[in-house]
């Protein structure tokens, strides 16, 4: 099976080396997939004939035939070619225009690993490249920056396509904020005056906005799933609990007694996942009291001798436990990184979502000595959320699981539609509602290339020995090919900037910390324009090297 890496490569081919417009692609790479042909070395490796079956197309059928045969004899001609000294993360995707954005909501939507990939930037790593450039831009698509690199680690299990629509909400609800402060606009906005009440809300950048569900959207990165027989499984399964695990306090409820009765004395297990050589499995398990995890540990590692050699075996529970006031019951919880650092608390937060109680889980990991950032726990999440959902298919047991994919909504878009319509006393409060207005990943992406589109020339110094930007000169005119790679290295830049910050402080902050800093790091560097009306929508010079220095200190 071809890789994420084979696919966005494929669509790169076509998007920016062939021309041919995102969602032709996308369609003819669904083509291909239903024709076994995944990736460019198969499409090359094929007869045309086989490709013309495909995608019904004879001259599209040659043209891409051709151009697969030719990235394979000169990979260097790429359309991912980079300056030299780029270490460029991932593959940049040709953002869809506006008038595309329709697509997905169209009779024959595409698959979310197809669409996540079309909406996929670049990201610059090399910090020598990085400090070395100064933008020229205004502060709405700053922020915009600073949100979209802030939800890779405060909500990780979001794919690309929610980080973009909550991080335009974000920009729309301080943009609108910023206008009435300075006499722009005035009066109430759409959320204050309740539209979009009654959806979820989640805070991000300090800020709550308004979300849709995706109801039953699935998205998963690069990582691979294994199939067929889980690790150990067939060993694991059958190991029993101790008898003194049992025993179940005479004081406890009868509505434990009965879910305890019926739960059966063994592990469920996750699908392993592995991702840059690391492994993670995840095991879940019926307790009734807090002394039993011990001996049920003990049990397992015996049972299955291969978890004592992973690198983390991080495990929490959370019991519900009698009180001596009137039958009532209270939650009794714990946890254990064991070298995976917040590994514990990142169990206990989602087992509260999913409201899991007389459970313990283990999560298992074997490192594979390359650095995951937040993506591992989007896969920790994945794989409670499997031994939780494998659990409850054995025991009958009930939850809601959280973490679902969301769309950021527009409250003014909403109140807009509404008044040009006619019907502004018919706004809805109930949740679920069809057809509310969102934030389009595709218009978020679009905005920030559009916005970082000029980078600036360092080379002189003014007196005092600053470097004073002026205007990047060329001896001829650029083509549009060439402006628009600057615009994706230069955001590439920039996000890679935003992501070594926030990877400096990851770790030793809790998420709602670092959602709290987000905020003050990009005032620290935001451009400097002018006060008042005067300085809306104004430019000014962005350093890189500026964020770059709030990173973390070490020692």
């Amino acid at each position: 099976m071809a890789s994420q890496q084979d696919l966005q490569e494929l669509i790169r081919l076509m998007t920016i080396g062939m021309k041919v417009p995102i969602k032709d692609a996308l369609g003819r790479v669904k083509d291909l997939q239903a024709g076994n042909l995944r990736s460019i070395q198969q499409i090359a490796e094929s007869p045309l004939t086989v490709v013309t079956s495909a995608i019904k197309d004879a001259k599209a059928a040659r043209s891409l035939h051709n151009a697969c045969k030719a990235r394979l004899k000169n990979p260097a001609a790429s359309s991912t070619t980079k300056r030299p000294g780029s270490t460029l993360e991932n593959t940049s995707k040709r953002s869809k225009r506006a008038g595309d954005a329709t697509f997905l909501d169209g009779t024959e939507p595409v698959a979310p690993s197809e669409y996540e990939a079309s909406l996929i930037l670049h990201v610059e790593t090399d910090e020598q490249i990085i400090a070395g450039t100064v933008l020229l831009t205004n502060r709405a698509p700053l922020v915009l920056a600073f949100t979209v690199e802030l939800l890779r680690y405060t909500m990780p299990e979001q794919p690309p396509s929610s980080r973009l629509s909550l991080a335009q909400a974000v920009v729309s609800a301080n943009s609108r904020s910023k206008a009435v402060s300075i006499g722009i606009e005035k009066g109430p906005s759409a959320d204050e005056e309740g539209w979009g009440h009654g959806q979820p809300r989640v805070r991000v950048m300090g800020r709550e906005v308004t979300v849709l569900k995706r109801g039953g959207y699935e998205w998963k990165g690069d990582e691979e799933v294994g199939e067929g027989q889980k690790p150990e499984e067939d060993v694991a399964s059958a190991t029993s609990v101790p008898p003194n695990t049992r025993e179940i306090n005479a004081n406890q409820s009868a509505s434990s007694k009965a879910s305890a009765s019926h739960a059966p004395n063994s592990w469920s297990a996750s699908q392993p996942v592995t991702l840059k050589k690391s492994t993670f499995i995840v095991r879940a398990i019926h307790i009734t009291q807090p002394s039993q995890r011990q001996s049920i540990m003990q049990s397992l590692f015996a049972a299955v001798p291969s978890l004592q050699s992973a690198t983390h075996n991080a495990w929490a529970y959370r019991i519900k436990a009698p009180t001596n006031l009137f039958g009532a019951t209270t939650i009794k919880e714990n946890s254990f990184d064991d070298g995976e650092s917040g590994c514990g608390d990142f169990l206990l937060k989602n087992m509260r979502e999913t409201s899991a109680v007389d459970t313990l889980v283990v999560m298992t990991r074997w490192y594979g000595g390359i650095m995951l950032g937040p993506d591992r726990w989007r896969i920790m999440r994945n794989c409670l959320k499997d031994a939780l959902a494998e659990r409850l298919r054995v025991t009958g047991e009930q939850a809601t699981l959280g973490g679902e994919a969301v769309w950021g909504l527009d409250p003014e878009a909403m109140r807009n539609k509404s008044e040009a319509s006619g019907s502004a006393s018919s706004r809805s409060h109930e949740a679920g509602v069809i057809g509310m207005p969102i934030h389009r990943p595709e218009a978020a992406r679009a905005y920030l290339l559009r916005s970082f589109a000029t980078r600036v020339d360092i080379s002189a110094s003014d007196a005092s020995g600053a470097a004073a930007p002026t205007a990047k000169t060329t001896p001829k005119k650029k083509t549009a090919k060439a402006l628009e790679l600057e615009r994706e290295e230069n955001v590439a830049r920039l996000l890679g900037a935003i992501r070594l910050l926030y990877g400096s402080w990851a770790d030793h902050l809790s998420i709602g910390e670092l959602d709290r800093r987000a905020w003050s790091w990009y005032v620290a560097v935001r451009p400097e324009v002018e006060s008042g009306p005067s300085g809306w929508g104004a430019k000014g010079n962005l350093k890189l090297a500026d964020i770059l220095a709030l990173r973390r200190k070490e020692g």
